[in-house]
């Protein structure tokens, strides 16, 4: 009897013991955790397209990529449409106005005609008087990349939340930095959500304005040619109208598109990739440099080709580096050296000076006169702002943008960069 009393104790002990071992499991689980979601924004067709028009101007927020032309300067405001800068007096620059248009980030123009993303369709606007744009045509659901939901409409990004929660080791938030939030589904994120020489296109006839290395829209030889996400859209135009005559699956992670010569050079996240447009309508796929997995922003000058790598979330890897290829040879391009940096971005170059945007750690000038020092030879850094993309106008003027606002840079002396103006951030 005594001994079935030991025995009845020891199986009651066991019988606590896996529930005392959860607990105790669970409470050294638990944890403060911070990271980012993402939630599905959905828009509807009357959302996206609402009539096109110029309102009176607004402060620089959250500026995205840059394009001039004809002493006007574009600034796209990420996902709400473009600001207007009058540009005839690089030292007092005017904001005089901002065009609405939902889901906007790039845009190209050719002969006072606009052509702008608005979300998942292409339009096109007459801007001879920027102050009142009509609209010339709409070329619907040209990109696959936003995705119909029955009920919802279109899923046209993720908005970005930073949240602060107490979550447990068996939660998929543990030890994850970011994750995209639909409805009950929870799911990891790699990297912050989907969403330039001068990149005025060549081989066009007519006036063609000047885009960043950042840049998926471009004009060549008469043709625009847009990037997404993994495919190379081009269209004919033809005055007033673009007609889509080709689309190419190049692979994921296509991010930017630089036109020089005969060919396209575009930037992907693990590589750079050339396609030859002697047929303007029909690109063919030349050859790829592949490099390891980052940002990827793409400038051509002569028989070089300078690509940046950079880290980060998105990005995918710790690399900060400058590479440039010979790309003589458009079957085969070459590295012919890697020089390392802090965290390259958009950059341009104008004659031997090469200009290169390191985010936060600002603008930095450098002598490109010989492919093997350009690491060594800086010139100048400009180092209170956080830039992200720059064009070369010309030997003595850049235009940079970034976090901070619009800048105007007199080069004449790149060992001694002057601020020309600037169009601020103002966050009310």
């Amino acid at each position: 009897m005594k001994a079935m009393k030991h025995l009845l104790l020891k199986l009651s002990l066991l019988a606590v013991l896996p529930l005392l071992f959860t607990s105790c499991l669970k409470d050294s689980c638990e944890e403060t955790r911070t990271f980012t979601q993402y939630d599905p924004v959905y828009m509807s067709h009357n959302q996206i397209r609402v009539p096109i028009k110029t309102i009176e101007a607004r402060y620089l927020e959250n500026p995205g990529k840059m394009y001039f032309y004809e002493n006007f300067i574009f600034v796209n405001e990420i996902r709400e449409g473009i600001h207007i800068i009058d540009n005839s007096d690089p030292k007092n620059p005017s904001n005089i106005g901002f065009i609405e248009i939902p889901g906007n980030v790039d845009i190209a123009i050719r002969n006072n005609l606009m052509y702008a993303d608005n979300y998942m369709d292409l339009i096109t606007l007459d801007i001879s008087n920027p102050l009142n744009p009509e609209l010339v045509e709409r070329q619907e659901e040209v990109y696959q990349r936003y995705y119909f939901h029955e009920g919802r409409g279109f899923l046209v990004y993720h908005r970005e939340t930073q949240i602060t929660a107490e979550v447990d080791c068996r939660d998929p938030r543990w030890n994850g930095g970011g994750f995209f939030w639909d409805g009950n589904v929870l799911f990891a994120a790699d990297a912050a959500t989907a969403e330039v020489a001068t990149n005025g296109g060549t081989g066009n006839t007519g006036t063609v304005g000047i885009g960043g290395s950042l840049a998926r829209f471009t004009i060549a030889k008469d043709h625009l040619y847009v990037i997404d996400n993994s495919t190379l859209y081009s269209f004919q135009i033809d005055g007033s109208s673009i007609n889509q005559v080709s689309d190419l699956s190049i692979g994921w992670g296509i991010e930017t598109i630089f036109p020089y010569g005969e060919n396209l050079f575009i930037g992907s996240q693990d590589g750079m990739f050339i396609y030859n447009i002697d047929n303007p309508a029909e690109p063919w796929f030349a050859s790829v440099f592949r490099h390891a997995r980052a940002c990827d922003p793409v400038f051509v000058s002569g028989n070089r080709a300078y690509v940046t790598l950079r880290d980060g979330t998105r990005c995918q890897t710790f690399n900060n580096q400058l590479d440039v290829l010979d790309v003589s040879d458009i079957y085969n391009p070459e590295l012919l050296v890697t020089h390392e940096m802090q965290n390259p971005h958009g950059l341009s170059k104008v004659n031997d000076n090469l200009f290169i945007c390191e985010g936060r750690f600002g603008l930095k000038s450098f002598d490109a006169s010989d492919d093997q020092k350009i690491g060594d030879e800086l010139l100048d850094h400009i180092k209170d702002i956080d830039a992200y993309d720059v064009i070369g106008l010309s030997s003595s003027h850049i235009l940079v943008v970034g976090k901070d606002g619009l800048f105007q840079y007199d080069t004449s002396n790149p060992k001694k960069i002057e601020m020309i103006s600037q169009v601020p951030i103002i966050r009310e």
